[in-house]
């Protein structure tokens, strides 16, 4: 009696659902890793600009900039201001902002807020203490 070898059409068909079905969760679960990790990106941007205008600026100066960039804050890495998609802080389009509150004629504010739109969370907000 002969007997044959190999797999059927039903097995192979199965087999191969469960691997679409693991390449699928995959996929999934790597963007939502990749968007998390952009996310905590821009956090570390955000307090990096945050500190560097509380503890270098706002002592040295007493105020804080109407505008922020590379050369009014050159203690921070300027990779930073810009966002992890490639646009720069100011730019529209740019998951960055910087607004500041209760400037005088010479634009020297008294308030700021550093804000950034996060992908798998709220905004991400900080608020100068002075």
């Amino acid at each position: 009696m002969k007997t044959k070898k190999g797999f059927t059409l039903i097995e192979l068909m199965i087999v191969g659902f469960f691997i679409a079905l693991l390449l699928i969760i995959f996929f999934i679960q790597k963007s939502n890793v990749e968007a998390m990790d952009r996310d905590d990106k821009r956090k570390t941007a955000i307090n990096a600009m945050y500190y560097a205008l509380e503890e270098y600026y706002y002592p040295k100066y007493g105020y804080y900039p109407s505008e922020i960039s590379e050369d009014v804050l050159p203690v921070i890495d300027p990779a930073l201001f810009t966002d992890p998609l490639g646009t720069n802080l100011g730019i529209d389009g740019s998951s960055y902002s910087y607004e500041v509150a209760n400037c005088n004629s010479n634009n020297e504010c008294q308030e700021f807020t550093l804000r950034t739109q996060l992908e798998k969370e709220d905004a991400y907000i900080k608020k100068g203490k002075k």
